[in-house]
Order: C-alpha cells, then sequence, then structure tokens
C-alpha cells in the first residue's frame, strides 16, 4: 500500500539568495586527494537520535531555517560524540532574532537569512556555546564533496531553492516532466537544511524535525549553495582526517579576519 504524502505547504522556509562573497573559502583547496581517507558509497549519521526527537526549532512557524539547520548539526555532532545537546526553541530563535532583527513579540523581520550570515555569526559568536573552527564552500552540485563532508565532518549545510512540487513529496524528487510548472526552481522558495548522510539514491537532511530523503537529481536541480562545517563538537574528539589541509585553513582565516 501506497504511504499518505505528507502536506509541507504550512511549513515555513526563510534561506534568502545566496551572496557572493569573494573571501570565500573554497573546499577543493584544503583536500589532498593522495591522502585523503576512502569515503564509503553510503554513510549515515545520527544512528542514535530518534526519529521525533529533532525538534522543529521554531521552522514551522517562522522563517528561520538556516538557524533550525545548525541547531541539528550541532545535535548530531554531539551525539556522534557521546554526548548530545538539544538546544531549546527559545535559543534558535535568539540566534534568528539576533542576526535578522527578528521580533518575536511582533512577528515583524521575519524575513529569512542568508546562510552564509548565519554561518559567520555562529563561527564568531557560537550559539549557545557551539562555536565553529570554519565553513567552506563546497564545489556545485559536486556529489563527491558532499559525501566527503558529511562522512569527514560530520555533515553539511545546503541550500535549495525550493519548487512547489516538493511540498506533497515523502522523497523530494524532480517531476517526470522535469522542472517546469510546479517543479520549477524557486517557485516555494529558499531552504537550508542539515545534510546527516548519503547513499547511491541520494541526501538525507533534517527538517521540520524530521530527516527528509531526496534524490541526487533533486539536489542537482534546485541546488544554490553548500558548506562543508567544521566544527569542535564533532572533530574536537578525532584527529584532523589525513589527507585535509586544516592547519592551512586556520592559516588563511586568520588572513581573511585580520
Amino acid at each position: 500500500m501506497k504511504s499518505a504524502q505528507t502536506d509541507y505547504s504550512m511549513m515555513k522556509l526563510g534561506k534568502k539568495t545566496p551572496v557572493h562573497d569573494p573571501r570565500t573559502l573554497n573546499f577543493a583547496d584544503y583536500l589532498h586527494h593522495d591522502l585523503l581517507p576512502l569515503v564509503p558509497q553510503k554513510h549515515m549519521y545520527a544512528g542514535n537520535i530518534a526519529p521525533d526527537s529533532w525538534g522543529m526549532m521554531g521552522n514551522h512557524n517562522i522563517n528561520n531555517c538556516t538557524c533550525a539547520a545548525a541547531g541539528h548539526l550541532i545535535m548530531e555532532w554531539t551525539d556522534d560524540n557521546g554526548n548530545m545537546v538539544t538546544l531549546a526553541d527559545q535559543d534558535i530563535i535568539n540566534l534568528y532574532s539576533t542576526i535578522t532583527g527578528y521580533d518575536p513579540a511582533t512577528g515583524q523581520n521575519d524575513t529569512g537569512a542568508d546562510e552564509k550570515l548565519t554561518l559567520n555569526y555562529w563561527r564568531n559568536n557560537g550559539v549557545s556555546g557551539h562555536k565553529i573552527l570554519a565553513y567552506i564552500a563546497l564545489e556545485p552540485k559536486n556529489h563527491h564533496h558532499v559525501k566527503q563532508a558529511v562522512y569527514l565532518f560530520g555533515g553539511c549545510m545546503i541550500g535549495l531553492n525550493l519548487p512547489f512540487s516538493a511540498q506533497m513529496q515523502n522523497i523530494w524528487s524532480v517531476l517526470p516532466g522535469g522542472p517546469v510548472g510546479d517543479g520549477l526552481p524557486g517557485t516555494w522558495g529558499g531552504h537550508a537544511m542539515a545534510v546527516i548522510g548519503y547513499d547511491h539514491e541520494g541526501l538525507t537532511a533534517v527538517t521540520w524535525g524530521e530527516a527528509k530523503k531526496m534524490t541526487w537529481s533533486f539536489y542537482e536541480t534546485y541546488f544554490e549553495e553548500a558548506y562543508a562545517i567544521i566544527s569542535t563538537d564533532f572533530v574536537g574528539k578525532k584527529a584532523a582526517p589525513n589527507g585535509f589541509k586544516l592547519a592551512e585553513l586556520k592559516a588563511d582565516l586568520q588572513k581573511i579576519n585580520s
């Protein structure tokens, strides 16, 4: 029996159009392919997180998807290190208010945020005590980069320009007729989410309190941006992966911040 489709039409989005910044570092520049560990064909994190425990983190009511994605990544990273931290929805809403001027009392300025704005604040100030070391742009639509970012660093953040057709799909896929009509990119809007796994069919991302699958074709068709994120919540108890130039990355970050 075919399972009932979920209607996501009432859910909020909130990712703004990507902002180009020439200072953004590129993932490919920090890979030494001869030394990197072999990336498996499939991998999934968050094995200890119950399907119903991710939480909406406010994204069912307000356009704070970039901040909710940060909260979900913190959950997954800390779970992998054996001491899962679930931030309160209010912590995520406070983050959104700080970076956008959103007023929870009146609902004003609920206009969403761009991913770089969220990531820069996260790196410089932290989210409830959880800072990231760096974020690095993945090459557009590059499957292997996504796999490496997920496997080596416990996930990544992606931004898609979603179509209306995604509102009624349990597994996000491109319509048989292609990206036209209700399948046109952006007919629904921009959305950020945390990727926690992949296999030969596609990606698994967390959004609106659940793990959501999408095909590789869907990712390619609606891609806008993607970032590997290096956090001490994940790598703090691990050695840096062989073949990843972490020291060089830190030095380049110092140049940007100087």
